[in-house]
């Protein structure tokens, strides 16, 4: 019996220092036993768009836990980007992300080949010379806006059934930040969604001129509910526009849909659904490609274009959270949930397509007839459809 405990012990010991062979050839081969991680943030947690970028390094903590050692700086303005980076770039950083839009991150990448750059994506990086180590990503929002919009439009259709307002009153209301491609790209996708349940809705955009500013964006907010706007969305930075749907609320029937960060908490009377990008995806498997020491278009899943790379509901870059059961339609999350199928299993053709014709706000005769179609993120992760609808947006000035 001694020889069976014998012979079983020097099985899994001869087992054990197999794996730890293996482990070491995979080290020897390229694999790595620990990072250092570097974030740089645009704003802070308390803003929507950096709290939901920061859910991101929580999974990287949570997943590689000692393995890594994980280096922020917040509230960092675009054109102040270099001092920070350098300053990562000396501590060590082997992988440094960016939420935000400085172009200095591309400028500089070169200057430290032995760290990989990954920021969200700014501009169209197509056909565009990048350094080797510089990555760009982001989720394909306009599938999170068009499948909120289906939410606000269902809310609306149950409000002129129920008398609350009447069919020339189906208005939205945009809070928006600056007329970029970006903006228009999410803001137009919103009210495509709306008009698929409630095809006269119309949208009122009113510009902040800024991300972040949450006096601006709440004014702007109360406004466009002064307007006669019955769901508000926005593409801004802060709470505001929420406070100000609860807040109206107390005298008139008014909805928010929000981004980025559900407003449950600060709205709960009011906030209906809330899209987000998932960034966690994309950041998890840059880190992973570090680990196995290969290059990170290798191991990430998406739509690869160079060195950039996009993705929506088919790889779980961008969800649905929170829908407010207490005041949704009946049947939103079943409406909801087959949209998402659509994407999951589709390009996203259906959305940029209708009788409408869109025109650039900065060149008039530039038209594009949506008769057509358009399919959004085709060979960019970042949003280019820039057209605003005749007849349908109007912005208020």
């Amino acid at each position: 019996m001694k020889r069976v405990y014998i012979t079983a012990a020097l099985t899994c010991l001869t087992i054990l220092g197999a794996l730890i062979a293996c482990f070491r050839l995979m080290n020897l081969t390229g694999g790595r036993d620990h990072l250092t991680v570097g974030f740089i943030y645009d704003n802070d947690e308390s803003t929507p768009y950096t709290y939901n970028f920061s859910l991101a390094k929580d999974a990287v903590e949570k997943k590689y836990a000692d393995r890594v050692d994980i280096l922020t700086c917040s509230n960092v303005l675009d054109d102040e980007m270099e001092e920070p980076l350098r300053d990562l770039a000396g501590q060590g950083c082997d992988i440094i992300f960016f939420n935000g839009y400085s172009e200095l991150v591309r400028e500089l990448a070169p200057e430290y080949p032995g760290i990989q750059f990954c920021q969200t994506s700014y501009m169209d990086m197509n056909g565009q010379t990048v350094p080797p180590n510089y990555h760009t990503f982001k989720g394909e929002a306009y599938q999170g806006r068009y499948v909120s919009g289906i939410a606000a439009g269902l809310k609306i259709r149950q409000m002129i059934l129920d008398g609350v307002i009447s069919e020339d009153e189906a208005i939205i209301g945009f809070v928006a930040a600056f007329p970029t491609p970006e903006v228009i790209s999410g803001y137009t996708a919103f009210l495509l969604g709306v008009r698929s349940v409630v095809s006269q809705a119309v949208m009122r955009v009113s510009y902040t001129q800024t991300w972040s500013s949450y006096a601006r964006e709440k004014s702007a907010a109360g406004q466009l509910i002064d307007d006669g706007c019955v769901i508000i969305s926005q593409h801004t930075d802060t709470i505001g526009p929420a406070i100000a749907c609860e807040e109206a609320s107390e005298s008139r029937e008014v909805y928010f849909v929000g981004y980025n960060q559900s407003m449950s908490e600060v709205a709960p009377g009011t906030s209906l659904v809330t899209s987000r990008i998932c960034w966690e995806p994309y950041v998890l498997s840059a880190v992973d490609a570090l680990m196995l020491d290969k290059d990170i278009e290798k191991v990430v899943t998406g739509r690869i274009h160079g060195t950039d790379v996009s993705a929506g509901f088919d790889k779980n870059w961008v969800e649905m959270i929170d829908l407010n059961q207490q005041i949704c339609a009946t049947g939103t999350q079943e409406a909801m949930d087959r949209a998402i199928e659509q994407f999951r299993h589709g390009n996203g053709d259906f959305v940029f397509h209708g009788n409408y014709i869109g025109v650039n706000p900065d060149d008039p005769e530039d038209t594009l007839d949506l008769r057509n179609g358009y399919i959004e993120n085709e060979n960019t992760s970042y949003p280019l459809f820039h057209y605003i609808l005749k007849d349908v947006i109007t912005i208020v000035e």
